[in-house]
């Protein structure tokens, strides 16, 4: 079928809109039509090829939500005309799939950053020439994606389907980092470092959880005052304080649990020395440099240093519960939301990377295809 895609043809380069055919779903495959897509980081890194992966040209997008145009033979999960969110992808079979452990499949770099399946095909085409794609094994900058029926989590058809797309990755990271990862519960004292679309989505779980104190940490005051109204009882703006001196002002024996988004080295120091004896800080993100600690103080109070892949979430029950939250009024997620027409993808991009939008969301299903 023919549709529209955004591509990067060039290492750092635009998202180009172009017009392409998409094959029709194989074994296990689904065809879905795109009503809206979030962006995230791993889009621009993939994009600046901080990761080296995939190839150029190349389509991206991993927080796809949509609507069941097709299924290919085998599948019986979901149906057409079923609303779905389409997250990461993992191959179900090996160990660590079968202990409920998805985001670190044995594939998961393959199914998710090789640009192509892992036969080596490809769904998207131009001219008669593959474009890379299956991205997070989705590519849904599109007006429709292919996905595998692992990836593909049916919600209510009665949640703004528009808005549930970053349920996929950064809303699920975040969360599922405090609520499946930390475990952190009622009481435990947090520090949130990096007040983004997962730095928020973190801080949201950890008051839904009853977590307290929950500290926002960040540079931008304007996120330090977002993350005041989404239920963080206290904040610390690194540029002007010690974040060490000011976390033992609030609490003296220091945090049961640190979540870092910034990936940088003197941050996570920081955190770590927050933490109260057997503490532990998770980590997200893509770190520039190596992470060096202090050795000594590290194995003397036992603390943890854990990394983090899609907040642990089994996104089949995730997902699910984190609309649950919503419904109730205790996650409200749709606050970090700015939407953008698909031909706008470059700005809501820019937007994001500049700091004016915390989690963009491209509205794909509007656009009208052209002649």
């Amino acid at each position: 079928m023919k549709i529209t895609a955004a591509v990067v043809n060039e290492k750092g380069g635009r998202f180009d809109l172009q017009k392409m055919e998409l094959d029709d779903p194989k074994n296990n495959e689904v065809l879905v039509k795109i009503k809206a897509t979030g962006t995230c980081h791993t889009d621009m890194a993939a994009r600046d090829g901080i990761m080296g992966i995939p190839p150029l040209p190349v389509v991206l997008g991993h927080e796809g939500a949509g609507i069941v145009e097709k299924v290919g033979p085998g599948v019986d999960k979901v149906k057409p005309g079923d609303h779905v969110v389409l997250t990461f992808g993992f191959c179900g079979k090996c160990l660590n799939c079968k202990k409920g452990l998805p985001a670190y499949c044995y594939h998961f770099m393959e199914l998710n950053f090789a640009g192509c399946r892992m036969d080596g095909s490809h769904s998207h085409h131009q001219s008669g020439a593959d474009i890379h794609d299956n991205f997070f094994s989705q590519s849904s900058f599109g007006t429709y994606a292919i996905a595998h029926e692992n990836n593909v989590v049916k919600i209510p058809d009665d949640v703004p389907l528009e808005i549930m797309g970053p349920l996929g990755c950064g809303i699920q990271t975040g969360a599922g980092a405090v609520i499946n990862s930390l475990k952190a519960g009622p009481g435990s004292g947090i520090a949130i470092s990096g007040i983004g679309a997962v730095g928020l989505a973190a801080l949201m779980a950890a008051h839904a959880s009853g977590c307290f104190p929950i500290i926002a940490i960040d540079i931008n005051a304007s996120r330090l005052d977002t993350a005041k109204q989404l239920g963080a009882t206290h904040t610390i703006n690194s540029k002007e304080q010690d974040v060490e001196k000011a976390v033992r002002k609030i609490v003296a024996q220091g945090l049961d649990f640190v979540f870092d988004t910034t990936g940088r080295s003197d941050v996570i120091n920081s955190g770590l020395n927050s933490l109260k004896p057997h503490g532990i800080c998770g980590i997200v993100g893509i770190g520039s440099k190596p992470l060096e600690i202090d050795m000594n103080s590290f194995v003397a109070r036992g603390i943890q240093l854990k990394g983090i892949v899609e907040g642990d979430s089994v996104p089949d029950s995730f997902i699910p519960l984190l609309i649950d939250l919503y419904r109730s009024g205790r996650f409200p997620f749709d606050k970090l939301i700015k939407t953008y027409a698909f031909e706008d993808i470059n700005r809501a991009i820019a937007d994001s990377e500049e700091g004016h939008t915390i989690k963009p969301v491209i509205l794909i299903g509007d656009y009208v295809e052209k002649s």
